[in-house]
């Protein structure tokens, strides 16, 4: 390489940050505030042997820049960092250890661990304040300059709207490890989720958001590598800008742009999991890979006067500083760059409240809201938050700035109650069923802001909450003492898999349940890839390191009568949600307004089919509900009438005296097979089901 018979670098320009080719060079830039020198290291194209070193020539505004001539796509480069080793003092500087580029977008070669990762003599009487001089560059990933170059030809975002949307959350290894219908080089790669059968199964649920779990290339544990495990979920990022390489085939990166591509042109968007609160460099026992070594003391929240330690709200180690202005650049110049070179078209943020806390707490008008909120790229893309972390005052749902959706675990501990059969729930029912005003209705929000689920990744399946009242984590390595211990599940009456077909029985009419609830709720619905044919984890409510068949999807149980007809289930509830504009409201209000005289826009009723009173509510044992809503489309009137039963006996529901003709449209109990006008004041609803009413046998919308 031609470049490489120069002696030193051209000054090159502070911006953009990260490796730049312009055809005839590459403009590298690296912030940081404390280091005294930067080196850039040149390796083979391997990555396997550094050929030449550099120090950066310039320093611009606390960035260090520098050009090389000549340097092409392909460079595998790293970052040698000079500054003070002063651990007390928050400063971790050690030239010894080889840094990736933050803004790395593709990586060259994996990490094996080594004591030499770390920045201090592991095993040393004085831990972190020692210093290690041994070179990590054998051990670590490189960097390597790319371009974007991907032809999107005529791609257009399906920009769905947020009241008809469905998300459907996955992990792009899990979902195609154990499906025969592709290709075995295919399976667990990106490749799969552009895979007609895929698709195609999506399309018949009725998905419209594809929401996949961490993308961002991500560091395996060391602790589970020593028990044989890995990080399967990827929450432990290690580059924000490249895509995990094991996802990836042949054609790198560009295998994920055209499988969002194909996404796109089926209508379907993709959403990314995205995790900015902390990173794979752990706390001050952890090894020294990319931003510890660029500038410890910018990049991470330090605990003041013991700058030693790290804050650690995250539960992982550490916490990124996003009150830092380049750190906040950083996230957000990661965001536009799968916004724009990826085009997704929704991020989901890990611990969002871990993003949005200045020095005073959570602030919903912190620099990280008010940066996405205002950027003319990423604030038209669907924004959903995570509302809690392990900080103080880490609980804030409903307390994100309009704008953002939010995961809403209190209504998936409410539905999971409330067909468990729990006493004093009917009125958190009430709540969670009409998009939990009480938390939503505030700032002009809309009921989408929700996110109901009654299963997500980190949990159990659906399937697993009618199957096991306990969790099951032993394959963890942790003796069962990880994940929650309180998942508001039944068995109802058999750990685990059964043979007693009046067990399934039941487990099959709860599931549907919970299933359909999620799907007539006001908000937005999600489900867990899976769910929609009983997939299991085998009780493990907490798969974050299995890598094998407790987390991957099982297809064959897709393929097999009762997931077939769970499918099915699941795609027809999910087909009168948009027949029917009054199962999924959109704006909040006054609930009493009459429609047409008689029809309100919503309303509660009894058993008696009188509307609820303040002595019905305050009823703890009372399981029965009937929830009516209205919704004007165009000239019709959409009007849908939901009878729950959340007792353990069939009941006849007394018919509220509206002026509608009804239609029976769904039934949980009898597996959707009982339709047509109802003729009679009453409706039978059997135990632990749904049966839903319309008066009409729906609207195009």
């Amino acid at each position: 390489m031609s470049e490489l018979n120069i002696d030193r670098l051209q000054p090159g320009l502070p911006y953009p940050l990260g490796a730049t080719s312009d055809g005839l060079g590459v403009n590298f830039a690296v912030f940081s505030a404390n280091a005294t020198r930067m080196d850039l290291c040149v390796f083979d194209e391997r990555g396997r042997k550094e050929i030449k070193r550099f120090p950066l020539p310039e320093c611009t505004d606390e960035v260090w820049h520098g050009y090389l001539p000549d340097a092409q796509p392909g460079l595998v480069y790293g970052y040698r960092a000079h500054g003070p080793y002063d651990p007390a003092r928050g400063h971790r500087f050690n030239p010894q250890k080889l840094l990736l580029d933050p803004y790395a977008k593709q990586l060259s070669g994996a990490l094996r661990w080594s004591d030499s990762l770390f920045g201090y003599r592991v095993g040393h009487s004085r831990m972190d304040l020692s210093q290690d001089r041994r070179d990590s560059a054998a051990w670590v990933p490189k960097a390597v300059v790319t371009e974007d170059n991907f032809n999107w030809g005529d791609d257009e975002p399906p920009a769905i709207p947020w009241e008809d949307s469905l998300i459907y959350e996955a992990h792009i290894r899990g979902l195609s490890m154990m499906r025969e219908d592709i290709r075995v080089n295919w399976r667990g790669t990106v490749d799969a989720l552009a895979h007609p059968a895929f698709i195609d199964h999506l399309l018949k649920v009725g998905v419209t958001s594809l929401e996949l779990l961490p993308v961002h290339a991500a560091l395996d544990d060391h602790f589970l590598v020593e028990r044989g495990l890995r990080n399967y979920w990827g929450y432990n990022t290690l580059a924000y800008f490249a895509p995990e390489p094991r996802y990836l085939t042949v054609r790198g990166a560009n295998a994920l742009r055209m499988a969002i591509r194909r996404l796109h042109s089926a209508g379907i968007e993709v959403i990314l999991d995205v995790v900015y609160n902390h990173t794979a460099e752990g706390n001050e026992l952890g090894p020294t890979l990319s931003w510890r070594g660029l500038d410890n003391a910018s990049y991470y929240r330090l605990i003041p006067g013991e700058e030693r330690y790290y804050i650690n709200d995250t539960g992982c180690g550490n916490t990124v500083n996003l009150s830092h202005p380049r750190v906040l650049q950083m996230v957000m110049d990661s965001l536009r760059h799968w916004a724009q070179s990826y085009r997704v078209d929704g991020f989901r943020f890990d611990l969002g409240v871990t993003l949005g806390r200045e020095g005073t707490g959570f602030d919903p008008g912190s620099g990280f809201f008010d940066a996405i909120l205002q950027d003319p790229v990423l604030a038209r893309k669907k924004l959903i938050s995570e509302p809690w972390d392990i900080g103080p005052d880490g609980y804030q749902l409903g307390n994100h700035p309009p704008g953002f959706a939010e995961w809403n675990d209190r209504y998936r501990d409410t539905v999971r109650r409330f067909w468990r059969g729990d006493a004093e729930q009917r009125g958190e029912m009430a709540s969670a069923l009409s998009g939990t005003p009480a938390l939503f209705d505030n700032r002009h929000r809309r009921r989408w802001a929700s996110v109901n689920f009654v299963a997500s990744h980190d949990g159990f399946t659906a399937a697993d909450v009618v199957s096991y009242n306990d969790k099951h984590n032993e394959a963890n390595g942790d003796e069962n003492g990880d994940g929650h211990g309180e998942n508001y599940s039944s068995n109802w009456g058999v750990e685990g898999p059964t043979p007693d077909k009046a067990i399934n029985k039941l487990r099959e009419t709860v599931l549907r349940s919970m299933l359909a609830t999620v799907l007539v709720s006001d908000g937005t619905p999600m489900l867990l890839a899976g769910d929609e044919f009983a997939n299991s984890q085998k009780g493990n409510n907490n798969a974050y390191c299995q890598d094998n068949e407790i987390a991957w999807l099982d297809w064959k149980q897709a393929s097999e009568k009762h997931g077939q007809a769970l499918i099915n289930w699941v795609a027809r509830v999910r087909a009168l949600r948009r027949a029917h504009p009054s199962l999924r409201r959109s704006r909040f209000g006054d609930d009493s307004i009459e429609l047409v005289p008689g029809i309100k826009r919503a309303a509660w009723y009894d058993i008696d089919g009188s509307e609820m009173s303040d002595e019905a509510w305050a009823f703890s044992e009372g399981r029965v509900l009937g929830f009516q809503r209205a919704v004007m489309a165009g000239e019709q009137l959409d009007v849908t009438l939901l009878l729950f039963n959340g007792a353990n006996e069939d009941i006849s529901f007394e018919l509220p005296a509206l002026p509608c003709r009804w239609f029976r449209r769904l039934d949980s109990v009898s597996d959707g097979r009982i339709s047509g006008e109802v003729d009679t004041g009453q409706v039978k609803v059997g135990a632990h089901g749904i049966v839903l009413l319309a008066n009409s046998e729906g609207l195009r919308s």
